[in-house]
C-alpha cells in the first residue's frame, strides 16, 4: 500500500521568529484511498484562519504520524537559511520515525530537496504547488503554519508593540516601523538583510554598541531562554519579575508544574553545567522569591508544584548552553 510522507515549511522568508517544517503520513485504506474528510485539505494559504485551526486539530488527531521541525531565529542566524530548512526538515521527519510508521516514498513542496545527502534522499520527490495538489503536503502545510502562527502570537505577549499576532514576523511595514522604534529583540533574525539594515539605522541613532547595558545583554539573554521554553511548551506567565525584595528572571508552567528559572549571560562560552554558577547563596534566594512569590498566588500554590531551575547563555550570538531543573 502506497503511503506518502508530505513535507512542507513555513517561515522562510519573515525576519523574526522560527522556520518550521511540517511533516505528515495520512491514513489510506487497503486500495489506496484517502479518508473523506482529507477532502477539505488544500495550501494552508487559501484557508481562513479559523478553518486551517479546525483542520490542524483533525489532522493531528487523525493522521498516522505528524511532525514538526523547528529551527529558531538563532540557528539560522548561525547556520544560513539553507541549512537550517534541512536541519528543520530532518528533525520533522525524526518525529515520524520516531512513531514507527512506515512510508513508501516522500513528497516535498518546492524545487529544493531539503533531505538531500540523507539515506532518504533516493525516496524524495519534490513537486511544485505539492502544498495545493498532494493532501499529505497540505497536511504537513497546516499544521506547521497553525504551530508557528501560535508561537509568534505567544511571543507577542513576550514582547509587545512589534505586532507577531498580526503579521507573524513577517516584513511589513508595521514590523519596520516597530523596529526602527523599539530596536531588535531576541527573536529577529540579524543575518536577515532588512533587519541588519534596521539595526545600522538604529546605531547611528543611538550610543554605540560597546555601551550595551547590562540589563539589555540580560533582556536578550532572558528572550533566548523564553522562546526555548516556549517552544518546549512552557505558558511564561511572568519575565523579569521584580518586588523590592526579590527579583526571578522567568517564571513558566508546563502540565502541573511551576518553574522559577534564573538566566546566566556570559560574553564567552560558559563549560560545564549551569549549576555551577549557582551558589549556596544564590539557591536561598532562588528559594526565598519562588516562595515569596507563590504566598502572594495563592490559585498558583494550589494548582502547580514548584520547581527551580537555571539557564545558562552565552556568546555574542547569544547561544542557549543549557537549561536544567535544580530542584
Amino acid at each position: 500500500m502506497k503511503l506518502i510522507l508530505g513535507i512542507d515549511e513555513v517561515g522562510r522568508g519573515p525576519w523574526a521568529g522560527p522556520l518550521v517544517i511540517g511533516a505528515c503520513v495520512l491514513p489510506r485504506d487497503t486500495e489506496g484511498n484517502l479518508e473523506n474528510w482529507t477532502e477539505a485539505l488544500t495550501d494552508s494559504k487559501r484557508l481562513s484562519k479559523k478553518k486551517r485551526e479546525e483542520l490542524s486539530k483533525l489532522i493531528l488527531e487523525k493522521s498516522l504520524a505528524t511532525g514538526l521541525g523547528w529551527v529558531s531565529s538563532r540557528e539560522i542566524d548561525m547556520n544560513g537559511l539553507s541549512s537550517s530548512l534541512k536541519l528543520a526538515a530532518r528533525r520533522a521527519v525524526s518525529e515520524i520515525k520516531l512513531k514507527k510508521v512506515p512510508f513508501t516514498e516522500i513528497i516535498i513542496d518546492g524545487t529544493v530537496n531539503f533531505l538531500s545527502n540523507t539515506p532518504l534522499e533516493k525516496h524524495v520527490s519534490n513537486l511544485k504547488k505539492a502544498d495545493l495538489l498532494i493532501k499529505e503536503v497540505s497536511a504537513a502545510s497546516i499544521i506547521a503554519k497553525v504551530a508557528r502562527d501560535n508561537y509568534m502570537e505567544s511571543l507577542s505577549k513576550l514582547y509587545p508593540g512589534y505586532g507577531f499576532e498580526k503579521h507573524v514576523g513577517y516584513g511589513t511595514v508595521a514590523h519596520k516601523k516597530a523596529l526602527l522604534t523599539l530596536g531588535t529583540c531576541s527573536e529577529h533574525r540579524f543575518s536577515f538583510r532588512p533587519v541588519a539594515e534596521i539595526c545600522r539605522i538604529n546605531n547611528k541613532t543611538t550610543s554605540d554598541s560597546s555601551r550595551t547595558t547590562t540589563k539589555q545583554l540580560g533582556d536578550r539573554a532572558e528572550g533566548i531562554v523564553a522562546d526555548y521554553l516556549i517552544r518546549n511548551n512552557h505558558t511564561i506567565i511572568a519575565r523579569n519579575h521584580k518586588t523590592p525584595f526579590y527579583e526571578i528572571d522567568i517564571i513558566s508552567t508546563k502540565n502541573d508544574q511551576i518553574f522559577f528559572t534564573e538566566v546566566k549571560y556570559r560574553k564567552d562560552s560558559f563549560r560545564g553545567s549551569p549549576f555551577a554558577m549557582i551558589t549556596n547563596e544564590k539557591l536561598e534566594q532562588m528559594t526565598f522569591a519562588a516562595e515569596s512569590f507563590l504566598k502572594f498566588s495563592p490559585s498558583l500554590k494550589q494548582a502547580f508544584s514548584p520547581l527551580l531551575a537555571v539557564a545558562s547563555v552565552s556568546g555574542e550570538d547569544f547561544v542557549l548552553d543549557d537549561w536544567m531543573v535544580l530542584k
